[in-house]
């Protein structure tokens, strides 16, 4: 392996590559696992509207809630109880949950699956009932600007067996923030008002599981990686998107710099063994106004994955358990850092 040019301060990250695909990949999941809850969940509430014969009558979403029943197109909505039983309204600019997209009556819809005593669709119809008329609906809602692997996905509200028994077939498409592993997270103000990106807070430590990035986490718990900045590409790229490459050459020196200052000693990274990494912004993801970037921190594993660490690399860490034991000083005269065990080369390399 060549030695590390004095001109570039820090290599190509082991661990780019493999976390923009992995985030992209958790960023996928989420959308499944967060309709999953919805769709499953439901509404839990009075059957009073079936007959003692068992037909259903029509309600207008009272057995779901009020607020459910009454939610249209651009209403914001939260809860606190596991099955959204306690769903309510709020202004948008308030902390919620879902922004709702559209509301789609099912019994408009020919067939008889969605007619009266039909049975309660599965998760797997739901969500294909997701991808068939909410993705669409939050696309048009957006005009289309939406970031694919951005913050925001796609999700569902069904009104739960009970109002599905009652004749309830409205159904709540929506925007909302899902975690790594599909629990909703807070927003504040409307979706197409903000920077989609999947950008954490500096400072935020995102879980593991498996050696997977799993949710935000104090970062006293085990972790996977550790946010040391928000890097803003539109700064240095007004004029459009810049290629994957000239993205690499600025967030080389940007996020290096960034994370020396983090860490109050530009050595640090090196002493305690951690590798920087950043994330890329694709044309999906520009052409919806995303234009955030994390620089992050964490430890490669052979074979893929992170290391689990336990502590804010601004102090003293655990990884996988044990202090890490920096490598041996730099030669004389060597003022940049060799490549860490396991480090990917740069291309040419």
């Amino acid at each position: 392996m060549a030695e590390e040019s004095e001109q570039q301060p820090h290599r190509r990250p082991p661990s780019a590559r493999l976390t923009r695909r992995a985030l992209i990949f958790v960023a996928v999941g989420a959308v499944l696992a967060a309709v999953a809850t919805f769709v499953v969940a439901g509404f839990e509430g009075s059957t009073d509207g079936t007959t003692d014969n068992g037909r259903s009558v029509a309600t207008t979403g009272a057995v779901a809630g009020e607020a459910f029943g009454t939610a249209s197109t651009g209403d914001c909505l939260t809860w606190t109880a596991l099955d959204a039983g306690d769903l309510t309204k709020v202004d948008c600019e308030q902390t919620h949950l879902f922004e709702v997209v559209a509301d789609i009556d099912l019994s408009t819809f020919p067939g008889a699956e969605w007619g009266p005593g039909s049975r309660f669709p599965s998760v797997m119809r739901f969500t294909a009932l997701r991808d068939e008329l909410c993705v669409p609906a939050a696309m048009d809602y957006l005009e289309s600007r939406f970031d694919p692997v951005g913050k925001f996905s796609v999700g569902l509200i069904n009104p739960g067996e009970a109002g599905w028994a009652a004749g309830e077939r409205t159904l709540r498409c929506g925007l909302q923030f899902s975690s790594t592993t599909g629990n909703l997270l807070p927003i504040e103000g409307r979706v197409a008002e903000q920077d989609q990106s999947r950008a954490w807070d500096t400072g935020v430590c995102i879980g593991i599981n498996n050696g997977i990035p799993a949710d935000p986490v104090d970062c006293a718990k085990p972790h996977a990686f550790e946010v040391v900045a928000t890097v803003d590409l539109s700064s240095q790229f007004p004029e459009g998107l810049p290629s994957i490459e000239d993205q690499d050459r600025y967030l080389e020196e940007t996020c290096t710099r960034l994370v020396g200052e983090y860490l109050g000693d530009p050595q640090a990274l090196r002493n305690k063994t951690l590798t920087l990494f950043w994330d890329n912004l694709g044309y999906d993801s520009w052409l919806a106004g995303s234009r955030k970037v994390n620089c992050s921190i964490g430890k490669q594993v052979e074979g893929g994955g992170f290391a689990s660490i336990t502590g804010s690399a601004k102090g003293d860490i655990l990884i996988d358990g044990q202090p890490p034991v920096a490598p041996e000083p730099l030669p004389e005269g060597r003022s940049l850092p060799s490549p860490l065990p396991g480090a990917v080369p740069l291309p040419g390399q």
